[in-house]
């Protein structure tokens, strides 16, 4: 039996992470989180050191897998219902943080050099096929 794990997804807070554990716990797979109370402590960390990695032992590598796979990772509304790209029509969405302003790189900067949760952070969804950002409204 090897006792080596393996890194089978990355996520970007460690809140996520912890979901899906729990559903591959529940089917008798060992997980390991790495890097999550990094990110707890600073969540702007979480770019700069590649986000929480979800590890599992290398020989239930497979199954985790295939049980990941059947679990949704994209974005739904308020509804329920899967966002859709403006563009293409793709349900391939993701949430992300930016700092594409003056305001939020200054918070930025502030929080990673006090070390504290930040005070101003901007999300936007990213279609992954198209790569176009937008926001809901």
């Amino acid at each position: 039996m090897s006792d080596t794990f393996k890194t089978i997804a990355r996520f970007q807070y460690s809140t996520e992470a912890q979901i899906v554990k729990g559903r591959l716990e529940t089917e008798g797979i060992q997980v390991y989180l790495s890097d999550d109370l990094t990110i707890d402590t600073n969540p702007l960390y979480s770019n700069l050191i590649g986000g929480v990695k979800l590890k599992v032992l290398s020989n239930q590598a497979e199954e985790a897998e295939k049980i990941l796979s059947t679990i949704k990772k994209y974005s739904i509304n308020d509804d329920g219902k899967s966002i859709c790209c403006p563009n293409c029509k793709s349900e391939h969405i993701q949430l992300f943080s930016t700092i594409k302003d003056i305001k939020s790189f200054f918070a930025f900067i502030i929080t990673f050099f006090v070390f504290v949760f930040p005070i101003y952070t901007k999300y936007k969804y990213k279609c992954e096929d198209c790569k176009t950002e937008f926001n809901l409204k």
